[in-house]
């Protein structure tokens, strides 16, 4: 049975004074999770904004999945069955 579904996202940043903030934002029609994430810029550091927003938002996206992880084993246990690994199985079987 096809299954098609379109979930919109929203990454928002936020520098202030060294600090940069991130919130990403999903949107999946019947839920929305949000996902924070902070970058600060040592003093001693050369200050590249850029580098502030891939880590803050690469945290918040960071949070955000494990959120939807998280979600994902309260609905499969839910449903009486057991979560997914924590390891899941890559590679040849030994």
């Amino acid at each position: 049975m096809p299954h098609t579904v379109e979930w919109n996202i929203r990454l928002y940043l936020f520098e202030d004074e060294g600090t940069t903030k991130a919130r990403v934002v999903l949107d999946t029609g019947t839920t929305q999770l949000t996902g924070h994430g902070v970058a600060h810029c040592n003093p001693a550091d050369r200050d590249v904004p850029e580098i502030g927003d891939e880590l803050a938002a690469g945290r918040a996206m960071n949070d955000l999945a494990q959120q939807l992880v998280n979600t994902a084993k309260r609905d499969i246990e839910g449903m009486g069955a057991s979560g997914p690994s924590p390891h899941p199985v890559v590679g040849w079987p030994t």
